[in-house]
This record gives C-alpha cells, structure tokens and sequence, in this order.
C-alpha cells in the first residue's frame, strides 16, 4: 500500500495570492466595526461572476451567430440609394458608430424592414463586447419569452433574476419593438424594464419599424424625452429586395411593362378637340409627376380611358431606374394582405401591410372596384391615412366618383395642397363607339 502527501494532488496553476484559491477573504477590521470576522467574496472570484454575467448576456444575446454584423461590414452608401437617402444612411451610421463608442442615454434607430437598423444595433453590441463591456442584445419578442420561460421548474435562472439581469445591464439593445403580442403581460413587462433604466438613466439601443404613434403612450412618454433619446428615422428602402417590394405583389407591374408614355395613343382623328386636348393634359400632367413624383396623383374617368396605361407609365419609368414601387390592382392588394393570415403564408400581416404603406411609390389602380366589407375599408383608411400624413408618393386611378368612395378616402384625395386630380373625359379605348365608326 502506497501513500501520498498533500504534495502529491493536482494543484491549480495560480493561485490568487488574496485568498489563496478559497474565494473568500477576511479584512483586517476594527473590532467594532460591523464587518468585523465577516468572509466577503475574494476579487478573484468577482472577476469570476463577472465573467459569468457576460458569458450569460452573450449567450443569450445569440451574439456568436451575429458577429458579421459590425461596423466594418455595414455599406453606409446603401445599394442603389438616391443621394439625399445616401446622406441618410450614413448619418445613421455615424451616429450609431458614434454612440457604440461611447454608450450614454438612448439611441432608437426608426425605419422599414431590410433598411440596416438592426444591423447597426448589433454592430454596437459586438462594440460593447470587444471592449469588455456588458451587454444585452435581443428582439422584444424573444426577451418577453425568455422571461416566460423562468418561470418553468426547469429554468436555469429564476424569473426575478433575469428579470433583473436585463433591466440593470450596462447597455441593453431591444431590437423590433412593436413586433410583441401586446397582452397586458407583455406591455407591464416592457413599461417596468425601460421605466427603470429611464429613471436610473441606463444606456438603451431600441429599434422598431412602427411610428411613435402607435407605440403605447406609457412606453413612447419614455422614447421621446429630448433630453434622453436621440431619434435617428432611417429613409434607406430594404437592401435585401433590389429595388421590388415583394415579388408576389409586384407580378401586376410585369402586366402593364408595355405600357409607357412613349406608347400612349392620344387618338388623334378620333376624339373631338375638347376629349384631344384633355388626354394630352392628362398625359403632360402623368409625365410631370414622374419626372417628380411629389404628393398624390389621382386619375378619375371611365373604365378602359386610359387612366391605367398612364399610371402604369408612372410606375415603369421608377421601375426601370429601380426604385422601389408598388402597383397593384386595389381588390388584389386586399387579398395579398387577407393571405398572409394563412398559416401557409411565409410573410407576416405586419410585414407586408408595412411594405405596401411605406413604399416611396404606390399606385393604386381600379379603387372602388375592392369589396366594400368594413374590414377592407379600415385597411385602405389606414394605409390612405399614412401615405397622406408623410407626404408620399401615390397615384390612385378610380372610375367611381369619389363622392361615391368612403368620405374617409375621398377627403384625402381632394385635398388640392397634396393630390392633384385629373379627371379624363375620354370615352373607353376598347369598343368604342367612334372608333368603330371610324374602322
């Protein structure tokens, strides 16, 4: 039978020369003083904790699968970006480059899907990171269900300890605000986390694709202190769809291509000089507003006189400089949105109802011929409503007179400071009677 001395056992490399590998040191204390003989945690092990902290926020963070989004890899120039939308992006990025830098007060990075918001977010966190800083990046939805989860026995970590752990992190980036299930739960969640760090003045990175309007009051009161947020509202369209909204919306586009103001047939020798002389109105007016496109164009006239073909040569000429445009008939885009409820449907309500009010360029053909459900009202009204306040670009052609159209729509299109409207007096192209007279 062999012995070992204490010599013998396996010994760490180092030992903290504080404790002396036990994690607990004694201070040397007056006798009265309260801590006196009391064991407190050795430096060596708060080094350990906080390591274990960021560790922790790390894995949660899913930062390992996002470290290609930094600074080096984000194209401030955009892809295919107008000038002043260029400028845009790359304050954007200057301010966000700026912030990662030095992380005070809050950032909230404003925009559309694809636009490169959460790109910057993340390039911030991977910031935090490289230089040893705690930090929390995580979408809404996914914060709300990890806090779910701690409640289950099976948590790794209690619901009051993570719960804490995101509210007094260092710098906390909540990506996708808006996009949550808003339960009563979720919006006292979300109240509770960003009111502390409002009050303790905790350094806070938000992103969303929603106005500060629909945002909760409780919630948006926060998000717009001047004195805490600076807001950055990011123009750039989604780099990832090369100039189309959604392919499957965009296929009504492909129909009219031959449809051009090249091609534009005025009739002459067939209309009388007044029918002549509105159309070429009609056609000027068309070109005008492609050439630049401000406000509302809305062409009114009967079914087949041409208010399609012109409007159609409005959306090609953007088109096929690639600019993003929508033109979908109005019955066809209410059925592309009822579609996305399908389980089926790979692209959320949100989403698309997002792309289709924030488009720079929609055209609506054939408004008035949609069913007329309160359901499909609501939809038009909102994204009416929202195009009409930010002053974008939109054609509407309609054959019902709008006096006939939802008061709600039809104000919108004859308020004569956005929209210019042009009624077209030419009878139908196809089957008409003068030109089968003339035939």
């Amino acid at each position: 039978m062999t012995t070992s001395s204490t010599s013998d056992l396996p010994r760490p490399e180092k030992v903290c020369p504080h404790c002396n590998g036990l994690g607990y040191v004694r201070y040397d204390l007056p006798l009265d003083h309260p801590d006196f003989g009391k064991l407190h945690p050795c430096v060596c092990r708060l080094q350990e904790h906080s390591q274990q902290r960021v560790d922790q926020l790390r894995a949660l963070s899913n930062l390992d699968i996002l470290e290609r989004m930094t600074f080096a890899t984000f194209v401030p120039e955009g892809h295919g970006l107008q000038p002043e939308r260029q400028d845009n992006l790359r304050l954007a990025y200057e301010t966000a480059r700026s912030y990662a830098e030095n992380p005070s007060g809050w950032l909230l990075l404003r925009g559309g899907y694809g636009c490169g918001k959460t790109h910057l977010a993340v390039a911030i966190a991977n910031r935090a990171v490289e230089r040893g800083q705690p930090a929390l990046f995580i979408t809404v939805p996914d914060l709300l269900d990890h806090l779910r989860a701690a409640f289950g026995p099976t948590s790794p970590a209690g619901y009051d300890q993570r719960f804490e752990q995101v509210r007094t992190v260092s710098l906390l980036i909540l990506d996708d605000l808006g996009t949550e299930a808003p339960t009563p739960w979720a919006q006292e969640k979300l109240f509770q986390i960003l009111n502390y760090r409002y009050n303790a003045r905790l350094p806070t990175v938000i992103t969303t694709n929603h106005e500060l309007e629909e945002i909760p009051l409780r919630i948006r009161s926060r998000l717009v202190d001047p004195d805490l947020t600076r807001v950055v509202t990011i123009l750039a369209r989604d780099y990832r769809a090369t100039g189309e909204v959604d392919s499957s919306i965009l296929g009504s586009l492909r129909l009219h291509s031959h449809q051009t103001f090249e091609n534009f047939d005025l009739r002459r020798g067939e209309l009388p000089q007044e029918e002549l002389d509105n159309l070429r109105l009609a056609l000027e007016i068309a070109r005008d507003f492609a050439a630049s496109p401000e406000g509302w164009l809305v062409l009114t006239g009967p079914h087949g006189c041409g208010k399609t073909h012109l409007a159609a040569a409005v959306a090609n000429t953007h088109a096929k400089h690639g600019d993003a445009v929508l033109f979908v008939v109005a019955p066809d885009l209410l059925d592309h949105l009822r579609a996305t409820f399908s389980p089926q449907s790979a692209t959320s309500f949100d989403k698309r109802f997002d792309q289709v009010r924030r488009v720079p360029l929609l055209v609506l053909d054939d408004l008035g011929t949609e069913s007329a459900t309160p359901w499909a009202r609501e939809k038009l009204y909102q994204v009416f409503d929202y195009r009409y306040n930010a002053r974008l670009a939109t054609v509407i052609t309609t054959a019902t007179p709008i006096e006939e159209l939802d008061p709600r729509l039809a104000t919108r299109m004859l308020d004569l400071s956005c929209c210019t409207l042009v009624g077209i007096i030419a009878p139908a192209y196809r089957g008409g009677l003068r030109r089968q007279k003339r035939r």
